[in-house]
C-alpha cells in the first residue's frame, strides 16, 4: 500500500480492494465478514435492536481515545442502554485524500481492540475517499445490532421517588477533547471513552425495576435528564454536592465559562431505578471498572413537572434546561 490515502482508494477498483484486503479484513476477520458481501448474513433469533451513529471528532486522536475507539464504544453503548446484548457492528469510513495510512492503521487497530474488549464483531462496512479539504482527515459511521435481553426500559416507566444514578464523573470526554483541540491539555485528564455493555448487564441483573438507562453524550447529563422527563408529568431534583466532577474538569470549564453537566460523556450512563433497589444497583455498579465511581445524584419528583431542578450547594435551586446550541462542537 502507498504511504498516504489517495482518491484511487475510493474508486472501488484495485486500490479499494487492497485497502480492504490488506488492512481492514486482517484486523476484523471473522466468518461473517470474510465473504466480503455487500451485507452480512447473521444468525440469531428473538428481537433485534439496531442503532447507527456517525463520528466526526476533532482532533481524531485525544487523551483516552480516538475516533476509532469512540465509534465502537458509542454504538455499543447505544445498544446496551436499550437493554440489548450488542453483537454486530458495521464500519463505514469516509477518508480524506492525503490521510497518512499510518494514522488510518492506528484508528483501525483501536477499533479492533475496542470491539474485542466489548465482545462484538465488525461484520460489514464501506469505504469512500473525498478530495483533500473535504473530509477533515476521517469520518466514521458505525451501525450496530444486538439481541434484546431486558425489554421495557423507557422514561414512561418513571415514578415519583425513583433514584437517579450516574456511573461516574461527568464531563470528562468533552473537556478532554476541548483541551486537546486547543493545545491546552495539562495533567491527567482523559476522555472516559469506554464500552458500557458490561456495566449495563450488571445493573439490569441487579434489579428488575430499572426504569431507564441512557448514555449522556452530546448535551451531557443535563440534556439527557431533561429528555427523561419529557411528556411524563414528572421532574427531577439533583443534589449538586452528590454529582461527581473531576477537579480538572471543573477548573477547565470554569476558565472557559462552561457547565460540566452539559459536557459530553462517552463512557458514562444515567439510570433511574426504584428507590428500594438503588443500593443494590449501586453496589453492582461499584464492582465494575466503568461504574466504580457511581453515585446517587437525585430523585424523580412530582413537585416540578417537566423541570430538571438543581439543589445547589448553597441551599438554593436553579433550573437546568436542555443545551441550546453547541457548547463544544465536533466532540463525537
Amino acid at each position: 500500500m502507498d504511504e498516504i490515502i489517495t482518491l484511487d482508494y475510493g474508486s472501488g477498483g484495485k486500490k479499494t480492494a487492497r485497502l480492504i484486503e490488506e488492512l481492514l479484513v486482517p484486523a476484523f476477520s471473522n466468518p461473517a465478514l470474510d465473504s466480503l458481501g455487500d451485507g452480512a448474513i447473521l444468525e440469531g433469533s428473538g428481537k433485534l435492536v439496531f442503532s447507527t451513529d456517525s463520528f466526526v471528532v476533532d482532533p481524531i486522536f485525544f487523551p483516552g481515545g480516538d475516533i476509532g475507539k469512540l465509534s465502537v464504544c458509542g454504538t455499543v453503548n447505544d445498544l446496551a442502554v436499550c437493554g440489548a446484548v450488542p453483537q454486530y457492528l458495521s464500519c463505514a469510513l469516509i477518508l480524506e485524500e492525503g490521510l497518512p495510512v499510518a494514522e488510518l492503521k492506528r484508528v483501525v487497530d483501536s477499533m479492533k481492540a475496542a470491539a474485542e474488549k466489548a465482545g462484538v464483531r465488525i461484520v460489514t462496512g464501506d469505504t469512500k475517499v473525498v478530495e483533500k479539504g473535504r473530509g477533515d482527515k476521517l469520518y466514521i459511521n458505525t451501525a450496530g445490532i444486538g439481541f434484546l435481553k431486558y425489554p421495557g426500559l423507557s422514561p414512561q416507566k418513571l415514578r415519583a421517588g425513583d433514584a437517579v444514578l450516574v456511573s461516574g464523573t461527568v464531563g470528562d470526554h468533552g473537556t478532554a477533547v476541548m483541551l486537546a483541540r486547543s493545545g491546552m491539555m495539562q495533567g491527567e485528564l482523559r476522555s472516559d471513552c469506554a464500552a458500557l455493555n458490561g456495566l449495563c448487564e450488571a445493573i439490569l441483573s441487579a434489579s428488575a425495576r430499572v426504569r431507564v438507562l441512557r448514555d449522556p453524550t452530546r448535551g451531557g447529563v443535563a440534556t439527557t435528564l431533561n429528555e427523561f422527563i419529557e411528556g411524563t408529568g414528572l421532574g427531577i431534583v439533583l443534589e449538586e454536592e452528590r454529582i461527581p466532577v473531576r477537579p480538572e474538569v471543573r477548573a477547565a470549564c470554569g476558565m472557559l465559562g462552561l457547565e460540566p453537566l452539559y459536557c459530553a460523556n462517552e463512557g458514562k450512563l444515567l439510570a433511574a431505578v426504584d428507590p428500594a433497589d438503588a443500593g443494590r444497583v449501586l453496589d453492582a455498579m461499584h464492582k465494575t471498572e466503568e461504574g466504580r465511581d457511581a453515585s446517587l445524584i437525585g430523585f424523580v419528583s412530582a413537585d416540578y413537572p417537566g423541570r430538571l431542578v438543581m439543589q445547589t450547594a448553597f441551599g438554593g435551586k436553579r433550573i437546568l434546561q436542555k443545551l441550546t446550541g453547541a457548547q463544544l462542537p465536533r466532540i463525537c
